[in-house]
């Protein structure tokens, strides 16, 4: 059990992280993919698609992050809390050298016997480096792309719910109901751990991040820079019927949105119908399981065609209907 001890600083400085990590949910994966007992049945269609589809070369992920007791996952893909992949590759393959060395002591003194060429890969070999960013960049086009939009869609829910009982009931009762798995005794909250330790927080705070792999509590310091706050991800889907409602197939745009989408194209019909909302551009890519380049590139295309407008709003876009666009989906007449 790991005992986190919290500081009057640490209680303000509780937040919710506004949405889940690509880079983080495809390392969280690869041992859900590897093993049957990671969320057993309610993973069994997302792991038979996504074994169809995983090739050879993404061998050296599976030994990268593997499955079994007391695995360790490398902290320096699961830190990062980007919109994107790429943004979230970025940010890993800038970390400073100490904090990937940090993790290879890590790494050495839980899994001893861990393959040589992940030395190489935290002492910063070229190769090893761009091996391993283009294996997880195919290998999350597979396993987590076609089902992003279901993941954000739930962690906004989920992150939603949690906003409204801090509101209502405070600190003390997010915590106390984060996971049936995790304790919140004030000041201390006890989480699920292979070790049993205490760890007394700096007045960094915590980051709560959802996550939908990992089926249990999973908390995170920073080996390098113990004054980061800690990040303590959570399971989201507690239940089968949650799970399973996940790890379907995004729905095929049918209907009106399906000659729309023969129209338009699949994704940018399903930018356009995500616009019915105004959002920003993040927003976008985030409710449509796109980067932030693509959803640019097609509001840019709607905007061309009539079907959008955009307007400057502080540092930011935001993107509108316009009649034609609200006409376009059934919800208007020019």
């Amino acid at each position: 059990m790991l005992r986190v001890h919290f500081t009057p600083e640490d209680l303000a400085r509780v937040r919710i992280a506004p949405h889940p990590d690509p880079l983080a949910e495809t390392i969280l994966s690869l041992p859900a993919l590897q093993s049957r007992g990671s969320l057993g049945v309610t993973l069994s269609g997302w792991r038979e698609r996504t074994r169809t589809g995983v090739v050879p070369a993404l061998g050296p992920l599976l030994e990268l992050a593997p499955a079994g007791p007391g695995e360790y996952l490398p902290e320096v893909f699961t830190h990062a809390t980007g919109v994107t992949l790429e943004e979230g590759l970025d940010h890993t393959w800038s970390l400073p050298r100490r904090q990937w060395m940090a993790d290879l002591r890590a790494t050495d003194q839980l899994r001893p016997r861990a393959p040589r060429w992940i030395h190489a890969l935290h002492h910063g070999d070229r190769e090893w480096g761009s091996l391993v960013r283009q294996a997880l960049s195919r290998y999350h086009a597979v396993a987590i792309a076609p089902y992003w939009a279901q993941l954000t869609a739930a962690a906004h829910s989920d992150r939603s719910s949690r906003a409204m009982t801090l509101a209502d009931a405070g600190v003390d009762g997010l915590l106390s109901t984060l996971h049936p798995a995790i304790q919140w005794t004030s000041p201390v909250l006890h989480v699920p751990c292979a070790l049993d330790a205490d760890l007394r927080l700096p007045g960094s705070g915590v980051l709560l991040v959802p996550t939908f792999f990992w089926p249990r509590p999973l908390a995170l310091v920073d080996n390098a820079d113990p004054e980061r706050p800690l990040v303590l991800r959570y399971p989201v889907a507690l239940d089968l019927a949650n799970c399973r409602a996940l790890w379907a197939r995004p729905p095929a745009l049918t209907g009106p949105d399906g000659g729309l989408a023969a129209l338009l194209g699949t994704t940018r019909a399903r930018v356009l119908r995500a616009v019915e909302n105004a959002a920003s551009t993040s927003e976008l890519a985030l409710r449509t399981g796109i980067s932030d380049a693509t959803a640019s590139h097609h509001t840019s295309v709607l905007r061309a065609a009539g079907l959008v407008t955009t307007r400057r709003e502080g540092s930011g876009v935001r993107h509108e209907l316009t009649p034609l666009g609200r006409a376009l989906l059934g919800d208007g007449s020019p």
